[in-house]
C-alpha cells in the first residue's frame, strides 16, 4: 500500500520551523515542516531518523508552539521523514487544529 493510500486525512503545504529530538541518543535536529495534517507531518531533513524511531517534535509558528511524541512512519534519505503524531494533549491539539483551519482557507495548500 502506498503512502498516499494510507492517509486518512488531507495534508497541506505548511512551512514552519521544527526541532526533532530522539531521547535515547540525545540527537537533536533543527529542521522545517513542509506538509501538515491532523495526524502527522513531513519534515525536510538530509539525514532522517530510521523508520519506527520514536522521538519528540516541536513545531513553531510565531508564538504558537506544538509539541508531541512522534513515530517515524517513513524516511527518505537526503529528503526527510513522515511522522505520525502520538496522542498530543488537548492544548497542543488545539494549536494543531488552528493551523489546519488556517491552511484550509487557502485551497492551493491542499496536497494530492
Amino acid at each position: 500500500m502506498s503512502e498516499e493510500q494510507r492517509r486518512r486525512n488531507p495534508r497541506y503545504a505548511f512551512i514552519a520551523n521544527a526541532e526533532l529530538f530522539e531521547p535515547t541518543t540525545q540527537m537533536r535536529i533543527a529542521t522545517r515542516v513542509s506538509e501538515l495534517s491532523i495526524q502527522g507531518c513531513y519534515l525536510d531533513m538530509l539525514n532522517p531518523f530510521p523508520e519506527d524511531t520514536v522521538a519528540l517534535v516541536k513545531i513553531s509558528v510565531g508564538k504558537s508552539v506544538f509539541e508531541t511524541k512522534v513515530r517515524v512512519v517513513y524516511a527518505h534519505s537526503n529528503l526527510g521523514v513522515g511522522l505520525v503524531f502520538l496522542d498530543p494533549d488537548a492544548k497542543n491539539l488545539e494549536v494543531l487544529k488552528s493551523w489546519i483551519e488556517e491552511a484550509k482557507k487557502d485551497p492551493e495548500r491542499l496536497l494530492p
